[in-house]
């Protein structure tokens, strides 16, 4: 076989591999598809086991399927799949991460794929993508604040810190909760600002425990503006804030 022969096999097979992965992946991403062509798809892109096979496994997350337990296994195998890519499938996986509705797989699979020690970084990364504006669809930012809370540092806390004063309610009470989480007093004057212009009962309800809880003492610049803030049923005692009788 000549040179150009060789060059031309080469070029051919990475064509055909190519529209094999497409082809692949227009089954997994179709809800209709049969159940069993769906499943030897996954386990075809499994074998690959390469970044391209697994950016067409990432789009079964995409979808729910009935009943719930097929619907369950058919996502472990592409989590299984995409994991056994290793660091190949991250670019793919990022990507992804961007325009993704849920999180929840994606964290599984980034979870799967990357040591201990760097998972937070690469979570980190993900929520800067995210800003505090309004957002329909706030799942993305919570889902991964909800992870966080689990992985205690100063980069996340202060990573987290901004979005206490999201657009959106359920973010700020999860972004209380990551905060409360890290446990660093260090936190107080941005809850302090947040509690004096939140607006949500069960947001304030939410910070106004966490620092009784904690006992921060509250810096006697900040007293005021934390007095005005608190919601019935606590009170600023001294430079603590305390839960007073009902």
């Amino acid at each position: 076989m000549g040179l150009f022969d060789f060059l031309s096999k080469g070029k051919d097979d990475k064509s055909k591999s190519s529209r094999d992965v497409a082809r692949l992946e227009r089954m997994i991403a179709n809800k209709l598809s049969q159940n069993y062509d769906r499943q030897e798809a996954i386990a075809e892109l499994s074998k690959m086991a390469d970044a391209a096979s697994s950016a067409a496994l990432l789009k079964r997350f995409d979808w729910m399927l009935d009943p719930s337990i097929t619907d369950q296994e058919e996502k472990e195998s592409c989590l299984n799949g995409i994991v056994a890519a290793g660091e190949q499938a991250l670019e793919p996986l990022r990507q992804y991460c961007k325009k993704a509705a849920s999180l929840t797989w994606p964290i599984k699979v980034l979870e799967g794929i990357v040591p201990a020690d760097r998972i937070a970084e690469e979570l980190l990364s993900l929520l800067d993508q995210f800003d505090t504006e309004y957002t329909r669809n706030v799942e993305p930012k919570v889902q991964l604040l909800q992870v966080l809370e689990g992985h205690p540092s100063d980069e996340v806390r202060i990573a987290t810190e901004p979005f206490l004063q999201d657009a959106g309610e359920t973010v700020r009470f999860t972004a209380a909760n990551t905060v409360f989480a890290m446990g660093d007093p260090a936190s107080v004057p941005a809850l302090v600002a947040v509690l004096e212009n939140e607006e949500s009962l069960r947001v304030k309800n939410r910070l106004a425990l966490g620092l009784s809880e904690r006992g921060w003492a509250i810096p006697a610049e900040l007293a005021e503006a934390c007095r005005a803030g608190l919601p019935p049923g606590y009170a600023l005692v001294g430079d603590k804030v305390q839960r007073t009788p009902s």
